[in-house]
């Protein structure tokens, strides 16, 4: 794995409304590796994505991507960033080649027109997700996991070194949702992307990232799931009712619980 490091954050505190909502956060993600936060709801994932974005300033503590402060690399397309999504998002009748384009228009100037190079852009970054044939097809029509092959091409329109993603494989089923991290796998191996996404899911990511953090409020654990997660964080971050089934291509299912 390559040690160059891609996002690191440094005894990291972040408040809303004088609440703290992130407490003394230390993170390091390499380059190249896929790297999932797992944790309750309002335990401060999105936060945390916020704080790396640039979108939210921590009152301690330091963040940089690769090497840069998240303020000063924010438009330069060095991050691709997948929102949360619902089901109504994006309805309007529009095409697959234009919701990809809408990455590229963001670097135009007022009324700046696409050129050769923003279109070959568009349809390899659609081939990379296995969706150009689909490019005039309307946005609404697709199914789930079709858009969020879309959304991940519209990231990709701007050759970032970084994906950060927020549940993306929410409202996906079992089939989809192995279809999409599958392309995941694929692109951190052929784009050498760094990955960082937040998932509800800790039994399915845990099979296909190389780190998982643990977040609520503070990180309870950081490292390989598949050496295994201690008890005590998983109390601490879920509470005692914990089951997780453990998906794995090289062993048996393996289901752990508190």
């Amino acid at each position: 794995m390559n040690s160059e490091i891609a996002i690191f954050l440094d005894h990291v505190w972040v408040k809303y409304d004088h609440r703290i909502v992130l407490e003394n956060i230390s993170l390091k993600v390499s380059s190249r590796e896929i790297v999932s936060i797992v944790g309750p709801n309002g335990g401060g994932k999105t936060t945390l994505l916020n704080t790396i974005l640039g979108f939210k300033e921590p009152f301690k503590g330091k963040v940089s991507v690769f090497g840069v402060r998240p303020q000063d690399i924010e438009k330069n397309g060095m991050i691709g960033y997948l929102p949360q999504t619902s089901p109504h998002d994006i309805q309007f009748p529009v095409r697959v080649f234009d919701v990809v384009a809408m990455s590229r228009y963001g670097r135009k100037s007022f009324l700046g027109r696409l050129n050769g190079e923003d279109r070959d852009l568009i349809v390899d970054s659609l081939k990379k997700v296995e969706m150009a044939d689909f490019q005039s097809h309307h946005f609404g029509s697709l199914s789930g996991g079709q858009k969020q092959r879309v959304l991940i091409a519209r990231a990709l329109a701007l050759r970032p070194k970084i994906l950060i993603l927020d549940e993306p494989s929410t409202g996906l089923d079992s089939v989809a949702q192995d279809q999409f991290y599958q392309i995941l796998q694929k692109l951190r191996v052929d784009e050498k992307l760094t990955i960082l996404m937040v998932s509800h899911d800790i039994g399915v990511v845990s099979g296909i990232v190389d780190q998982i953090a643990c977040l609520n409020k503070q990180i309870h654990f950081h490292g390989n799931p598949k050496e295994g997660i201690p008890s005590e964080a998983l109390i601490e971050v879920f509470g005692r009712n914990v089951q997780f089934v453990l998906h794995d291509k090289n062993c048996e299912t393996c289901e752990k619980g508190l």
